[in-house]
């Protein structure tokens, strides 16, 4: 399939600015694969449509606070740097994304926090905006690691970044409820939704959680420049998937019980741990998972997702899971509804 195929036309004030007040009242658009039916709920009823002895897989990713502001040598220009992947920990080399990227060049220092409590040197460029850099930083790295959390601040996507400015508030909401494993440069932001009220009446309605790790990168938001699917390249995420996990999943399609996905990153992993139709196994590695039509789901029959701008990976997943044609139709129904799009919008299931 062509890229041009997943385009839509999204009302700029439909991107969500901010998240609802509460996680579990966000709106929550329900939509069946088999009959092509479209509900609108809230997304606390959500227990109505998972039941007992079925299987919620999350990702458990936690966002690390990878937006460092500072200043370029000489002449004091500011600059912004988004930690992107940590290549060696004993050397602190780091591939990175500067803003502006078009006079920082290599060899030049950059400076961040209080007293230049942090300074890079730009050893090599990357992309037009990546740059690989060195933190000349003599400490121990758990010392580096907090210093980098003392000045850093959390990393919006840039869609929302070009809209408002990043606000307290952010350091909590842009984070899953249960997010745990440090690592993630971008937050899975379906698993927004899921407050702790609402795990545990899915607790008492015997519905099974799950987790696995899956460090989402910013790669999920880059434009896709192919018009050709099938050459279009992701970057590779770091992903673990343990045995407990395994066991509860493959079991539950055993029992023919149905298997759902919190976000893209989750419905990933799943897909880059099967082994043979229908099973799972453990994982530590990277993927570079890229899902497009066609394409047969082995593992979760259950998605919940978010409203993703036009000819992304992430609504290119979507459309695979639930059929272009109908997850088309849902989009346009999300607007003349006047559904919230973006990392804070509203969510969607596909079942």
């Amino acid at each position: 399939m062509k890229l041009s195929q997943f385009r839509y036309s999204m009302p700029k004030d439909l991107i969500a600015l901010k998240p609802a007040k509460y996680r579990d009242e966000s709106r929550l658009m329900v939509v069946h694969r088999e009959t092509g039916e479209i509900e609108h709920r809230i997304f606390k009823d959500i227990v109505e449509y998972i039941e007992p002895r079925d299987v919620i897989v999350a990702n458990n990713t936690k966002v690390m606070p990878s937006l460092l502001k500072g200043e370029k040598e000489k002449t004091g220009a500011s600059i912004t740097v988004f930690l992107l992947r940590e290549l060696n920990e004993e050397t602190r080399l780091w591939d990175v994304i500067v803003d502006p990227a078009r006079k920082i060049r290599i060899g030049n220092k950059l400076y961040f926090g209080a007293g230049d409590e942090l300074v890079a040197e730009v050893i090599d460029n990357t992309t037009s905006r990546g740059r690989t850099v060195r933190f000349l930083y003599e400490g121990s790295h758990d010392d580096f690691m907090a210093a980098v959390k003392r000045i850093g601040t959390t990393p919006l996507p840039d869609e929302l970044r070009k809209l408002r400015d990043i606000e307290k508030e952010d350091a909590e909401r842009y984070q899953t409820y249960y997010a745990k494993v440090e690592g993630a440069m971008a937050a899975p932001s379906a698993g927004f939704h899921f407050s702790r009220e609402l795990l545990k009446r899915l607790e008492l309605n015997d519905v099974i959680w799950t987790e696995l790790t899956l460090h989402a990168g910013i790669g999920n938001f880059k434009p896709i420049e192919v018009e050709d699917l099938s050459k279009h390249r992701m970057d590779a995420e770091e992903m673990h998937l343990g045995q407990e996990t395994c066991d509860i999943v493959n079991t539950a399609i055993a029992e023919g019980h149905h298997v759902c996905a919190v976000g893209v990153t989750t419905m990933k992993a799943l897909e880059t741990a099967v082994t043979i139709p229908g099973k799972i196994s453990p994982y530590d590695g990277w993927s570079n998972k890229f899902i497009f039509p066609p394409y047969n789901f082995t593992i979760a029959d259950r998605f919940i997702t978010g409203f993703h701008p036009s000819m992304s990976s992430m609504f290119i997943l979507a459309c695979t899971f639930g059929g272009p044609e109908l997850i088309m139709k849902a989009y346009q129904t999300a607007i003349k509804e006047k559904y919230h799009f973006g990392t804070y919008g509203d969510a969607m299931l596909i079942m």
